[in-house]
């Protein structure tokens, strides 16, 4: 039942299975733990290192390594992909994504909405998605939340930023309720995004991996996969690299893994350029096309008292009121993003200061009484992901047209809101420190370049580059999650996702791949 991990592998391996999952985030890790208690053989690797808080994950009687360590310059090296630092060809959007066993949901923030049905319409609708109605998942999501104790958010896990974004919406009268958390225990410390030491965020760290490995699956952690194997036109394994977790690069040592079946599970940002590298499943040429990655814009506030932004949870209270975008005369009018209270870290919020100097450190003394917004765009114009000439991934989101008409007027409610909560002022962290003071400034917001160097914009719900639907000639993977070109080859993350969700994606992800595994069961796997 132990993790095997590169630093402990000084040789060459071979493995055969029933079932490579390759990835052990919210989508590898459901299929792996589903698979693996039905009885199945069940091969689990991660790309990144295994981290642990107080406890063993997989024995929690046993103490942790404590490798969570709330230290945010080590964490965001540690658990995010590129080290925190990877971007679109432009520099203009953060490609947030993990990097580490149990995946994003190590440093996600727990929130857990079930797929809205108005999206799980569109993509029958549009896409030809069969089998995934909301009718035929709603026994998943009860599971799903059963298993990860999702509740609503309580009154006293409400931190001072929190308070004010509720505050701000019913002044307003906006439509809001407290966000379902997947959280189980927690000591109310903030460090959500850095991993949680104290294990009461319920990720698949400490969820649905330790399920797997107790029914017996084994997991390589430090181990990235550099191509799928195929015979005869059906995915028989894969070969890959183990990684010295100090360096990033191959430590010399290989893996070749014979399998039944192949669940690739690397992530919205990730699978694509797997399969890209090993040549597989594009005859649509829709392969890395339609990338969608609900880019975030963030409004700051100044208010008279403390907020603390950074302890307790991140979001307890958010705002639907515009989770749907709205048209007037056939044109976007306002709308097509979900709206929360923010969350960063000192060191993350420091960056975000205007003004240099003597002036930033006024900032910085001011930092507990400093809140704030996110808002999360469902994205319309889609991106993509490429390679380049070096094999390594490219990638493009475009902030124009209705993608930056919805991040203007995501800042604009933002800032609206905050000004009913009480903040003095508004300031958007842009070099000019922009401020604003009341409502009839809020029209500054629509001179602000979208520019790299200008704004900031996370990007952390990738979707749609292995995109799921009936059409062969229009989607890479079929509603089973079997590429259409590829037997025995699935896609299990959200990248399988016509559009983005619309709201935070975990359930989302977690559901469509526990169906995939059933179907799996169901079939057989040979």
């Amino acid at each position: 039942m132990d993790i095997l991990e590169g630093t402990t592998v000084g040789a060459d391996r071979r493995e055969e299975t029933d079932a490579l999952v390759i990835g052990s985030g919210a989508g590898g890790a459901s299929v792996a733990m589903r698979l693996s208690e039905a009885g199945q053989r069940v091969l689990l690797l991660e790309r990144g290192g295994y981290y642990t808080g107080l406890a063993d994950p997989l024995d929690p009687t046993r103490p942790g390594r404590r490798t969570l360590n709330q230290r945010e310059d080590d964490m965001l090296a540690r658990i995010d992909g590129g080290r925190g630092l990877t971007t679109t060809e432009d520099g203009l959007v953060n490609l947030t994504y993990g990097n580490c066993v149990g995946g994003a949901t190590v440093h996600y923030w727990a929130d857990s909405y079930r797929t809205p049905e108005d999206r799980l319409e569109r993509w029958e609708r549009d896409f030809g998605v069969e089998g995934h109605s909301a009718d035929v998942l709603r026994p998943y999501f009860d599971a799903i939340e059963r298993d990860l104790e999702v509740h609503a958010a309580a009154e006293p896990y409400y931190n001072g930023n929190n308070l004010r974004f509720r505050r701000g919406v019913e002044a307003l009268g906006w439509e809001s309720e407290p966000v379902p958390q997947a959280r189980k225990g927690c000591v109310q410390s903030g460090y959500c995004m850095q991993g949680c030491s104290y294990d009461a965020k319920q990720s698949m760290l400490v969820t649905y991996v330790p399920r797997a490995l107790r029914a017996g699956a084994i997991l390589y952690a430090d181990c990235r996969v550099d191509g799928i194997t195929v015979e005869n036109g059906r995915a028989t394994g894969a070969v890959a690299s183990f990684i010295d977790r100090a360096t990033g690069r191959p430590n010399g040592a290989r893996l070749e893994v014979t399998s039944k079946v192949v669940i690739l599970a690397a992530g919205g940002y990730g699978s694509a350029p797997i399969l890209l590298r090993s040549k597989l499943a594009n005859a649509s040429g829709q392969l890395g096309r339609n990338l969608h990655a609900n880019p975030c814009s963030m409004v700051f506030a100044l208010f008279d008292e403390d907020v603390v932004m950074w302890r307790n949870i991140p979001a307890a209270h958010g705002c639907l009121e515009w989770r749907l975008a709205r048209e007037r005369d056939g044109r976007y009018a306002e709308g097509g993003y979900l709206l929360m209270p923010n969350q960063l870290g000192p060191a993350g919020l420091a960056a975000f200061l205007p003004g240099f100097g003597a002036e930033h450190r006024r900032w910085m003394e001011a930092l507990p009484r400093i809140g704030g917004t996110i808002a999360w765009i469902d994205d319309h114009e889609a991106g993509d992901i490429r390679l380049g000439a070096d094999g390594t991934p490219r990638y493009r989101l475009p902030i124009a047209g209705r993608n930056a008409a919805m991040l203007r007027d995501s800042m604009k409610k933002g800032a609206r809101l905050l000004l009913a909560a009480g903040a003095r002022e508004v300031f958007l962290g842009d070099p000019a420190g922009t401020r604003i003071r009341d409502e009839r400034e809020v029209a500054k917001i629509d001179a602000l370049p979208l520019a790299p160097g200008v704004v900031s914009l996370p990007a952390p719900h990738p979707a749609g580059a292995c995109r799921m639907g009936r059409d062969p000639e229009t989607s890479v993977v079929g509603s089973t999650g079997e590429a259409h070109d590829v037997r025995g080859l699935y896609v299990a993350d959200p990248s399988v996702f016509p559009t983005a969700v619309s709201v935070d994606p975990s359930e989302t992800i977690i559901a469509f791949s526990l169906r995939l595994a059933d179907g799996l069961l169901e079939r057989g796997i040979a």
